[in-house]
């Protein structure tokens, strides 16, 4: 008696790339989480997707760049598999309606080819700071930037690495006021440096007691001009 082949599915004929954020209490949902939500919008919203071969077809969406859960965002990204080609922004508004609150689409385009993970070279941060002095804070800035290298330990699914946080900072800089703020811009790494990364080497330096948990919120992930130290539109 033979096997039964699993069934192919023919390529996606259209590919978009999507800007989505993370906001309010899903920035607790972990990236499962995440990809579970979008997996069941694409269903509700009818999007027209193309499916994987063999014997558990899944949708075609491929994530780049997923936050850390806890942190919220303005910048994450996917890319959709379409089995029909669609208007961009249809697809945008159609998605968004059926994604839960929180999760909203921020922008729409087709993609040129490639891979969008390669367009994200860095990412800028805002970390809210309250309970301390902002000159505090602006001191411990420069004391942190002007160590050359400063090493951080943290658990991997390796296992503990002890890596070098400064070595990936751009940018480094007080933002607001009422309460203190800082704005990071950070160079996509390996093993990924995160801001609490950074935090902990400023702690390690300065013995600033920053908070554990702190309030992220990426606000940019894209292309990085080392001229200005700016992160661009991978959509662009």
């Amino acid at each position: 008696m033979s096997r039964q082949q699993p069934e192919q599915q023919a390529p996606p004929v259209q590919r978009l790339r999507v800007r989505y954020t993370k906001r309010g209490r899903m920035r607790f949902s972990s990236h499962r989480d995440v990809s579970r939500a979008v997996e069941r919008a694409v269903v509700r919203a009818a999007v027209p997707m193309a499916y994987s071969s063999g014997f558990h077809p899944h949708p075609r969406i491929s994530y780049a760049g997923a936050s850390p859960t806890g942190a919220a965002s303005e910048a994450e990204y996917l890319e959709l598999g379409l089995a029909e080609v669609r208007d961009p922004d249809e697809v945008g508004r159609e998605l968004d309606a059926a994604l839960p609150d929180g999760l909203d689409v921020a922008a729409v385009a087709e993609s040129p080819g490639g891979s969008i993970a390669d367009l994200l070279q860095a990412s800028e941060w805002e970390i809210a700071l309250p309970d301390l002095a902002a000159g505090d804070v602006a001191a411990a800035v420069d004391a942190f930037l002007a160590t050359e290298s400063v090493e951080v330990e943290r658990m991997t699914k390796k296992g503990m690495r002890t890596f070098d946080c400064r070595a990936a900072v751009v940018r480094l800089g007080t933002a607001a006021a009422d309460p203190v703020s800082l704005d990071l811009v950070l160079r996509h790494t390996v093993p990924a440096v995160r801001p609490d990364d950074v935090l902990g080497g400023i702690r390690s330096v300065t013995g600033l007691d920053v908070p554990a948990h702190p309030l992220l919120t990426r606000l940019a992930q894209g292309p990085l001009d080392e001229a200005t130290a700016e992160v661009g539109d991978p959509l662009a």
